[in-house]
């Protein structure tokens, strides 16, 4: 399974677990480069010293590499010189141009990665350092960059940037989607909605719940309504209570929604959870768990047990790997 992305990145799998913010901390990335993919912190909004922290503890928890995913909506200067001081050395950007950063990151010596929607985009990210490129299809949970699918997104990033490597994301949650992303021509494969259904990823169990009961169907692309923390942020969620009551309002925008201001749960961490609120629901949420954002990609119908995070790179791996020797035959 060796790709131009694991000599790159020195994993022995091709496998990237996509930045989640809110249900990835140190032990599921830590789990996912144990066995041989690459785990990924996503210390957005989070203050220095927690950074630090996590790197810390990422580390403490592995010795194979791991990645900093930054969301470039958001100052990242100082985020970056932290995770750059604390020796990691691949780093991910994400939304708006990373030309202002890359130089920086490329200094200390570290392979960045950039997160696109088009062709056009794959080769700004190029023309100003990237090293590799994650082409973000729509089918995506979460945050997403395009309007295009994964499948016929990504053949056409590839011939865009070649020989850079391209990491194909969204709708991937198994090894047949990995066979398939390399077929393509993609040099691996980003995946998020399969890890929520890890053992250390930091979800409320209704939440995991309600993913393993959803089929492919039940997922939302949504410009925007939950109240993302930067402008112009389309994403993709569960179809739940508060998806339908705003549908059948006819969509308002925000002001005129149904049932806006009203608490409908309540964290520790953060406090009283209003109704649109952008929040992905932890351990310790108490209440409406099933009316809150609830992140998930179109891979949803393949995401059916909890698994250690481990098991799951292992068993996408073998998967692809009897499949492309099936197709080899």
């Amino acid at each position: 399974m060796q790709t131009a992305l694991c000599k790159r990145l020195d994993i022995e799998v091709p496998i990237i677990q996509a930045p989640m913010g809110g249900a990835v901390g140190p032990a599921l990335a830590a789990a996912v480069s144990n066995a041989g993919g690459l785990g990924m912190l996503v210390p957005w909004r989070a203050d220095i010293a927690t950074v630090r922290q996590q790197i810390r503890e990422t580390r403490a928890l592995t010795s194979r590499p791991f990645a900093i995913n930054l969301n470039l909506e958001f100052p990242q200067e100082a985020r970056l010189e932290a995770a750059l001081d604390e020796g990691v050395r691949i780093v991910s950007f994400f939304w708006r141009d990373p030309a202002p950063l890359v130089p920086r990151a490329k200094a200390a010596g570290a392979t960045v990665l950039h997160t696109v929607g088009t062709a056009a985009a794959a080769r700004r990210a190029v023309d100003c350092g990237v090293d590799i490129i994650v082409a973000q299809g729509w089918e995506a949970g979460g945050h997403v960059r395009g309007t295009v699918a994964t499948m016929p997104l990504i053949p056409i990033v590839v011939d865009a940037v070649s020989p850079i490597p391209v990491v194909a994301a969204g709708g991937i949650a198994d090894g047949r989607g990995l066979a398939a992303a390399l077929a393509l021509g993609a040099a691996g494969a980003w995946i998020g909605t399969r890890f929520l259904a890890s053992r250390e990823a930091a979800i409320h169990p209704r939440y995991r719940e309600l993913l393993f009961a959803a089929c492919e169907g039940d997922t939302i692309f949504v410009d925007d309504l939950f109240d993302v923390t930067w402008p112009n942020a389309p994403h993709r969620v569960l179809r739940n209570k508060t998806v339908a009551a705003w549908e059948a309002a006819g969509r308002p925008p925000s002001g005129k929604r149904p049932g806006e201001g009203e608490v409908i749960a309540t964290s520790k961490a953060v406090g009283p959870i209003v109704r649109y609120r952008s929040y992905t629901p932890g351990p310790d949420t108490e209440g409406d768990v099933d009316s809150m954002s609830l992140w998930a990609g179109q891979s949803v119908g393949l995401v059916s047990k909890l698994q250690p995070a481990g098991d799951i790179v292992r068993e996408i791996a073998e998967q692809a790997k009897v499949i492309l020797r099936q197709l080899a035959e």
